[in-house]
């Protein structure tokens, strides 16, 4: 036999579904109603799906949904784009062969139904989505409902670093943005480059305050050791103890910044991350579309007869252009909270310049002291060390919010 048999072809395709290939240069988009029934398409799209033009358009878009996609997945997206929210998604989608392809969809809603621009996604965030993917489709199996197990899945987000799924989404669409831009050989464009700084910025800022936290436990029994030294020297252990109830007292005040800070949907360190990415991402979205209009008017061949090439191009340039708004929206929120946050780091000092009063007092009575005088003096270098790198942490994160403000001057002067 010299040619092989079609049943064969079409069985392997069936037990060991291959991957559709396309390249990573590769955009293509779709057009929905409120329905979720495809109104429009560029080529390309029709080409991977390998439907005909007569069977995608009018046909629900599930028609290319893959069962290895979770249903807490769609349902995130659709609660988002109901309330008319872009989002951003790993989706596995099944071509009519049996074939499947990865795509990172960027989903928006339009004033008839929905647009979703896509690319082939390459950074290794993809591979932890599909083990996160893979256990939630085990729990939905086993009956877990899609409400129920969209929550599954943002607690699963939540477990590898991602507080919110907005927190996920604007990290994976810059990271498949970058990776698609150094795999192409393309100069990152500075409006992606300043955001990428920021937030690059902002996630150190939660590691210096991460730091800062230990480095209060690592002193938190110090005030207690001042009170066993002063107890056992009665009298004369008076001056030490009223030390240690207020370098207590400046404890608890700093532990509380710290906790105001950085905890919490509502703390500083959260508004001015979630404000970033969010802007990170609307920026990314509104490139995507801009592409997207190139790269339509000039693959316009194999575009079924009823699709108007002007009208759609016109969607998309009113997509890119409102969004590419909303990021500048985004950076006003950055610009309030970065100020907010040099504020909160001036309190912060003042309780250091507190400490360095408290460390004062203990260094003099240590002096002051000949039996005891070497356990106070272990205290002292207790604090010396800690202090030290106190002072540090907040160092580093004044230069951090201090890279987040210009670069939030420079996306401005780049509008």
């Amino acid at each position: 036999m010299t040619q092989m048999d079609p049943n064969l072809v079409t069985q392997a395709r069936t037990t060991i579904p291959s991957e559709v290939p396309f390249d990573i240069k590769d955009i293509f988009f779709s057009r929905t109603d409120k329905r979720g029934v495809i109104l429009s398409a560029n080529g390309l799209f029709q080409r991977i799906s390998g439907f005909d033009w007569s069977e995608l358009l009018g046909s629900p878009h599930k028609l290319v949904r893959h069962p290895d996609m979770p249903k807490a997945m769609f349902h995130l997206m659709w609660e988002m784009l109901k309330e008319e929210k872009a989002v951003g998604a790993y989706v596995k989608n099944r071509s009519k062969d049996g074939r499947y392809y990865w795509v990172f969809a960027g989903a928006a809603p339009t004033k008839e139904g929905f647009l979703s621009v896509r690319i082939k996604p390459t950074s290794p965030m993809l591979d932890k989505i599909k083990v996160v993917y893979a256990e939630i489709c085990a729990a939905e199996a086993k009956g877990m409902k899609a409400e129920e197990s969209a929550k599954e899945l943002l607690r699963k987000l939540k477990k590898i670093g991602y507080d919110s799924y907005s927190v996920f989404q604007g990290h994976a669409l810059a990271n498949e943005m970058n990776e698609r831009t150094r795999r192409l050989g393309l100069a990152q464009e500075q409006v992606a480059k300043r955001f990428q700084m920021m937030t690059e910025a902002v996630d150190s800022i939660q590691t210096e305050t991460g730091e800062m936290t230990v480095a209060f436990k690592a002193i938190r029994t110090v005030p207690m050791n001042m009170r066993i030294l002063a107890s056992r020297l009665e009298n004369a252990g008076g001056p030490i103890s009223a030390i240690s109830v207020n370098y207590g007292s400046m404890l608890d005040e700093m532990a509380t910044w710290v906790r105001d800070f950085v905890e919490g949907p509502e703390s500083t360190f959260a508004r001015i991350r979630d404000a970033i990415l969010h802007g990170q991402f609307l920026a990314s979205l509104a490139a995507l579309q801009r592409e997207m209009i190139q790269k339509f008017g000039r693959t316009s061949d194999g575009i079924a007869e009823e699709i108007d090439v002007a009208s759609e191009t016109a969607i998309l340039a009113e997509q890119a252009a409102f969004y590419k708004r909303e990021a500048s929206s985004a950076l006003h929120i950055v610009e309030v909270e970065a100020a907010r946050l040099s504020r909160s780091v001036l309190d912060m000092k003042r309780y250091v310049t507190g400490l360095s009063s408290t460390r004062m007092m203990c260094k003099i009575e240590s002096a002051a002291l000949s039996e005891t005088g070497d356990a106070l003096g272990g205290i002292v270098s207790q604090l010396d060390a800690c202090q030290d790198e106190i002072e540090s942490r907040l160092a580093k994160i004044v230069e951090l919010n201090t890279v987040i403000q210009s670069n939030t001057t420079m996306l401005r002067a780049l509008e």
